[in-house]
């Protein structure tokens, strides 16, 4: 995966399906796009189909995290309805996560469709230290060390982390084992609400393999610029 595209994920953070079906169009370079909660719930699930019609590959950000069944039975819906990768909450545990992928395997494997990357959450990139520990968490760095171990064990094919985590989770992973990251932000856009960020150059050079990014590109006066600047630091990282 040495192409700058196969590393950009564009987020589609929009109310209305026209307004992100606008966007994908105006960026033709981009491969991925990232559907989260608002946009599939305004387009009542069909932003997934719709994308995968333009030919794009689909991120299903909608970290699921329920009980075990409830969370298996998601999973077959988000791999019948297309999606490229999709998400669960890590911190739903070894029952939850190994259900996850079996219903994954299973639904991929009756459908004849390619499986989709499942890949857990560790720890969200709005938090930082004091945030974690007012919900009773201690310690970012290690509680996503433990997501890490605990998901390769069971087979997930990923975690989604903050960049400033990139390094340790390489140090306690597998090379085939994939890190999504959102928190990235080129030195020209705002940081917003995110607290654990770098830049795209630097979260590549520590080994992501996904950068998620978007109110940089989408909210830029030409997000289409935009992401090609993007997707350049990211060629040129090293």
């Amino acid at each position: 995966m040495n192409n700058p595209e196969e590393k950009l994920i564009v987020a589609l953070d929009y109310s209305c399906w026209e307004d992100a079906e606008k966007l994908v169009k105006m960026i033709p370079e981009a491969k991925y796009f990232k559907v989260g909660l608002e946009l599939y719930l305004a387009s009542k699930g069909s932003a997934v189909r719709k994308l995968r019609e333009l030919g794009k590959e689909v991120f299903l950000d909608l970290k699921f995290h329920d009980i075990p069944n409830t969370v298996a039975k998601a999973c077959c819906q988000a791999t019948t309805q297309g999606a490229t990768i999709f998400n669960i909450h890590a911190s739903g545990g070894r029952e939850m996560m190994s259900k996850a992928v079996q219903a994954t395997k299973e639904t991929s494997e009756k459908q004849g469709i390619p499986r989709p990357l499942l890949i857990a959450v560790t720890v969200l990139t709005s938090f930082d230290e004091d945030g974690f520990k007012e919900i009773g968490m201690n310690n970012i760095e290690q509680s996503v060390i433990n997501f890490v171990r605990l998901a390769e064990e069971i087979g997930i094919d990923g975690v989604v982390a903050s960049p400033k985590e990139v390094k340790i989770i390489r140090e306690n992973c597998q090379p085939g084992f994939k890190i999504i990251c959102p928190g990235v932000r080129p030195v020209w856009a705002a940081t917003n609400d995110q607290k654990r960020i770098t830049t795209p150059g630097k979260a590549i050079s520590l080994g992501a393999d996904y950068l998620v990014v978007g109110r940089p590109i989408t909210s830029a006066a030409d997000p289409r610029k935009a992401a090609l600047k993007v997707l350049e630091e990211i060629k040129e990282a090293k």
